[in-house]
């Protein structure tokens, strides 16, 4: 059984960072399968819904705002992995990771350089990964539409710098990333963290 791991959620300056595992099932083969970013948001939404339909086993997690603070991103996006991989219905024998990195597992496991891209299993574990965290950024749209999120998604753009500019660094942000650092740094408002967010 193998099983493709990618995340979603790096780069954004919010936000907890995804990261999906997938064990796809031969014989409910998914037709498009590819890289998420490569897809239009339509054929993404209705492939996470066939992933999750078809697939032998699939689970999807994260690592929150405040673990990215205080571990950095890169092992925080490693720690959502690890969890994705042991909250399967079942373990996989193989573990295909998109990228570089590979997190801690009990199973044997492989880094492959764009294989959200190659790789069946890593591009489904993309789609989940990516449309799981869309999902996140439209709700916290909601909560605050004074920061854009449901454009952007996060990620650093002149509007959304200067939103926060404007408007100060809530709870939802991560404080280590340079531009909010640096916001913080400059005496900009803030409210200040008196618990974990409750992301679900």
């Amino acid at each position: 059984m193998i099983c493709g791991v990618d995340e979603a959620g790096r780069g954004p300056l919010c936000g907890p960072v995804f990261a999906a595992a997938v064990v796809l099932d031969p014989a409910r083969p998914i037709d498009g399968l590819d890289d998420s970013k490569k897809l239009a948001e339509g054929a993404r939404l209705r492939l996470a819904e066939a992933i999750r339909t078809r697939a032998a086993a699939w689970c999807v997690a994260q690592a929150s705002v405040e673990e990215i603070d205080a571990m950095n991103i890169l092992q925080a996006t490693l720690l959502a992995m690890q969890r994705a991989v042991e909250g399967l219905a079942f373990a996989p024998s193989r573990v295909l990771v998109d990228g570089l990195h590979t997190p801690r597992l009990r199973c044997a496991v492989q880094a492959i350089v764009k294989g959200d891209a190659t790789v069946a299993e890593i591009s489904a574990a993309s789609i989940l990964a990516k449309t799981a965290r869309d999902a996140l950024m439209r709700e916290l749209d909601a909560r605050h539409p004074q920061y854009g999120l449901a454009r952007h998604k996060g990620y650093p753009t002149l509007a959304h710098l200067a939103a926060l500019r404007a408007h100060g660094v809530i709870a939802i942000y991560r404080r280590s990333f340079g531009p909010v650092r640096l916001l913080l740094a400059q005496g900009e408002p803030q409210v200040p963290r008196q618990h974990e967010i409750d992301w679900n």
